[in-house]
Order: C-alpha cells, then sequence, then structure tokens
C-alpha cells in the first residue's frame, strides 16, 4: 500500500505554504472574520508481511484515511460556522521511512499527528515527538504503552490489550463460563494478549485450565490444500485439554486463531482472536446513531468500516471537539482541554467517551462481535465502579504503572 498516498514531503510540495495559511470565509456565519485553520496528519506506518487468512480482511488502499476524511467532514460541519477551518494530510511510510516522515510533518508546525503503527513503532514516534506535538494511537493496543512505557504526548483512542480482554471475560462470566482454555500465539504481541486474558481471568474470577502456544513456522497462510490440513491438524492441536467452557484465542499477529471455530477437538465455542471477537467498532452496529455513522461512512468510501477507521475517526473528532468547545485553534489549549476532566466526546457508543488522567486512554464501551453483527457491548450491567463504569475495563488507576 506504501506509494498509493504521497509522502508528506510531496504533499506539501504540491500545496505549496498556502496550505498552512487561513483559509476563507466558508460561509455567512464566518463571512468577516478569519477562519481558523486547524491541521492534523494521520500516518499510516505499513509492514510487509504474508496477506491475512481470509482474502475478506485484506487491507483497504485507504484504510484509516476514510475515518480520517469522515472526521474532517464532521469537524468542518460545525468549525465552519464557528470560524474554523480543519485539515489532515494522509501520509503512509514504511517501519524504515516512518521516523522522516514524522520530522517532516514536525517541520511543518503541525501540532497534532494520528499514528497507525504496531506498539514499538508507536513508542518510537512518541519519543521522537516529544514536546513538539501531541500523538494520537490509533492503532497500538500493547498494554506497556499505557503502563510502564507511558509517554505525557500520547493519547491513546485505540483500546487496550487489557480493556479487550476485560470486555470479553465481562460477557463470559456473565454466561457463566469461568473455564478458559487459552491458545496463544508465538509473537510479542500475542503474548502481550495472552497476559491481558490471564490478568482478566484473575480479576473476574475465571480459571485458565491449561494454556498452549501456537507456534509460527511461516509459510503460505493460504494453498489449494490449505483446508485439508486444517480439518486434519487443528483437532489434534486441541485435543486432550482438561474440561473447559470456551477457547480463547491471542492471535494479535493473525497466524491460527480463524482457522479453530468448527475444528477444535471438543464441541466449544471459540472467543477472543476469532469467534466471539471484541472491538472497538463493528460495521453492523447499529445502535446509539451508529446505522447513520455507518451510512455515512459507506457512503464517503463504499466499503464498510474498520476498527482503524474508527479509532482514527474519534482521534481527529476529539480535536475538533476541543477546538469547538474552547473556541481556540492554539495546540496547547486543545490538549489541556481534551486532558481535562471537563473534556468528553461522542463516539455512538451510547455514552460520551473521556481520557483517564493517569494513562491517556480513552474511556469507551467495547462491542463483542461475531462476523455477522454486536452479540454484546461491556460493560456489563452488573460491573460496578465507584468512578465510572468504563473503568471496570482495562488498568484502573491503583493498578497503573505509568507515571509521566
Amino acid at each position: 500500500m506504501t506509494g498509493q498516498f504521497p509522502s508528506v514531503l510531496a504533499v506539501l510540495a504540491m500545496t505549496g505554504a498556502a496550505f498552512l495559511q487561513p483559509a476563507g470565509p466558508a460561509n455567512a456565519q464566518a463571512a468577516g472574520q478569519e477562519m481558523q485553520m486547524i491541521c492534523a496528519a494521520v500516518l499510516r506506518v505499513d509492514q510487509q508481511g504474508l496477506p491475512p487468512i481470509s482474502r475478506l480482511d485484506l487491507p483497504p488502499e485507504d484504510l484509516g484515511f476514510a475515518g480520517a476524511r469522515l472526521a474532517i467532514e464532521d469537524n468542518d460541519t460545525t468549525g465552519r460556522f464557528m470560524g474554523q477551518d480543519f485539515e489532515a494530510l494522509e501520509i503512509t511510510a514504511t517501519p524504515e521511512t516512518a521516523a522522516a516522515e514524522m520530522d517532516a510533518i514536525l517541520d511543518q508546525d503541525i501540532r497534532f499527528v494520528v499514528v497507525l503503527a504496531d506498539d514499538a513503532t508507536t513508542l518510537a514516534l512518541s519519543d521522537q515527538v516529544g514536546d513538539r506535538a501531541m500523538v494520537l494511537n490509533a492503532r497500538a493496543r500493547g498494554d506497556n504503552l499505557r503502563g510502564a512505557d507511558c509517554r505525557a504526548n500520547t493519547i491513546h483512542a485505540a483500546p487496550s490489550h487489557a480493556m479487550m480482554a476485560d470486555a470479553l471475560a465481562q460477557f463470559l462470566m456473565w454466561k457463566k463460563w469461568p473455564n478458559w482454555f487459552l491458545v496463544k500465539g508465538s509473537h510479542p504481541e500475542d503474548q502481550d494478549l495472552a497476559a491481558a486474558y490471564t490478568r482478566a481471568a484473575t480479576k473476574f474470577g475465571a480459571k485458565i485450565v491449561e494454556e498452549r502456544v501456537f507456534e509460527d513456522t511461516g509459510g503460505a497462510r493460504r494453498t489449494d490444500s490449505g483446508h485439508v490440513q486444517v480439518q486434519q491438524q487443528m483437532p489434534v492441536f486441541t485435543q486432550r485439554a482438561p474440561a473447559h467452557d470456551i477457547l480463547i484465542t491471542a492471535d494479535e499477529a493473525g497466524v491460527f486463531a480463524v482457522y479453530l471455530p468448527y475444528q477444535t477437538w471438543d464441541a466449544r465455542p471459540v472467543a477472543g482472536s476469532a469467534g466471539l471477537v471484541p472491538r472497538s467498532w463493528h460495521p453492523a452496529m447499529e445502535a446509539w446513531g451508529g446505522m447513520q455513522f455507518q451510512n455515512r461512512f459507506e457512503k464517503l468510501a463504499n466499503r464498510p468500516i474498520r476498527e482503524d477507521d474508527y479509532q482514527t475517526w474519534l482521534s481527529l473528532r476529539m480535536i475538533g471537539e476541543a477546538a469547538t468547545r474552547t473556541q481556540s485553534a492554539d495546540p496547547a489549549a486543545l490538549r489541556d482541554f481534551m486532558l481535562s476532566p471537563d473534556f468528553d466526546v461522542a463516539g455512538f457508543k451510547g455514552q460520551k467517551l473521556t481520557v483517564r488522567d493517569w494513562d491517556h486512554q480513552v474511556r469507551q464501551p467495547i462491542l463483542l462481535a461475531t462476523g455477522d453483527l454486536t452479540v454484546s457491548v461491556s460493560p456489563q450491567d452488573q460491573y460496578l465502579h465507584q468512578t465510572s463504569a468504563l473503568d471496570t475495563l482495562g488498568i484502573d488507576k491503583p493498578e497503573s504503572e505509568c507515571t509521566f
């Protein structure tokens, strides 16, 4: 996908210095006053690798960027009446070029950068940015980014592994399925997710009856005889497990989990990275204005929405909401307001979304979904909290290792 969108250097060359100049009035309300220009950038770091197991999961060329375009439309809908105009550069990079692209963004005095990258790249970019800009993490889910490796210049619009695991755990305990057979991948991100499920089991009173590792040996994901091999291998891999209610998969790398439903040795449901999956958003979500949101996105992008799109949309909407509420384009004022107790933003999830002061994670409900529909939304009703029920999802303040 790299190369389908220009680098930030190319974009700036095409648009020229006028890109960062105040725009003219867009309507009668703004007539007679200088428009405040609020610029951001979306930096998507694409990694080369094997294709996903299912061709339905092949990433679209505009992944994340389509969410950004919808957010800019939404920001401008209100902003133009307030004398504000919003723009977002769309930049692709590889892990090798990400630092140079970030430098080019910062050289143009762009103070808000939405980053779509893995854990390690997101952390490196946050350190590179320092106090020159605010990073909005729209992809990386590692708990370390909200814990020991947290950074004061980063807000996490993407939910953490701990939030996802807790959301699923609450539902499974409501179902009275406390005995889990956990299968995790061999990649670091798989291990981090598996640790989140282990912590969730302890937190909510579940029991992991056994934990197994599925080793990634490389090779092709899809072959003519692939389904035959899966049908033979997966039942054998999962046999002789202790009695369990459900099989939980921790497969952030996308190596094995989707092969497991209907292929396990025991007739048990599958959840986690396949089957019943915790998600920040789902294209079948209809409640709380979700249908209207879905329709607008699909009209703009000609495809269903994905989590990267939603998380990018949310990141830019946070900037727009802060600008509208403060009636300011000053980056420092917007940053301070987003991190203040007075800030909230609507996210089509039934309640206002806010930012945790101890690790800068956006509080938000988590959808539990199959391929076709949303099954439930966590937090579940029976889980209460002295501050916010949303803080039953993820690492709470007393447990946090984050120190800014």
